[in-house]
């Protein structure tokens, strides 16, 4: 998906960000450096993708919010910055910290998921609503758009590969083999709780 969306919009760069400890949701059942070296062994060959681990370096909690104050900072106020996330995410964004201040670092990029639906009310359909733009509007300004994008989704999520791994079934052709291995060779994800 991150290839796909810095091939159609044009972006300069496209930047992965492992979360050391993602403030939304449960904690990882594997280690913030397992996670780490899977994405580095799933970028081996992809340099048109790049790992950024200024989330990693954090202590405690990992929020959205300070890494795009950052990247701001680093990278200046004309720069235009897109965050990309899927539809599933920008539904929960109302409980993230200090989520009002997303839009005015960065536009968002939201990628529609099938069996997700776009909000018609509350502060997120507000938000669409206020917001909305095409990608043109994406190199025009620095932040302040919600994109939303259609993509070509295979039906694969690291939820069902990991329930696959616990309960003694092979994901092998569902990650890259690299990643494969490392599992494999490191026992990860062989109990639900990971």
């Amino acid at each position: 998906m991150a290839l796909e969306l810095k091939e159609l919009l044009g972006f300069d760069e496209m930047r992965l960000l492992p979360s050391h400890q993602p403030a939304h949701r449960a904690e990882p059942g594997v280690s913030a450096g397992a996670r780490r070296d899977m994405l580095a062994l799933a970028l081996e060959h992809c340099p048109a993708l790049l790992l950024d681990e200024r989330e990693l370096q954090r202590a405690g909690p990992t929020y959205t919010v300070d890494t795009l104050e950052e990247l701001r900072a680093e990278l200046g106020s004309e720069v235009s910055i897109s965050f990309c996330m899927g539809l599933d995410s920008l539904l929960g964004l109302p409980g993230w910290h200090r989520w009002e201040r997303l839009i005015q670092l960065a536009h968002l990029v939201v990628v529609t998921r099938p069996g997700w639906q776009i909000p018609r009310d509350g502060e997120v359909a507000e938000l669409l609503a206020r917001h909305r733009a095409d990608a043109a509007e994406l190199k025009r300004k620095p932040a302040g758009c919600i994109l939303l994008r259609e993509q070509t989704l295979l039906p694969i999520s690291a939820t069902g590969i990991r329930s696959l791994i616990a309960s003694g079934r092979s994901p092998q052709y569902l990650l890259p083999e690299r990643v494969f291995d490392y599992i494999q060779t490191h026992q990860l994800y062989k109990s639900e709780k990971q």
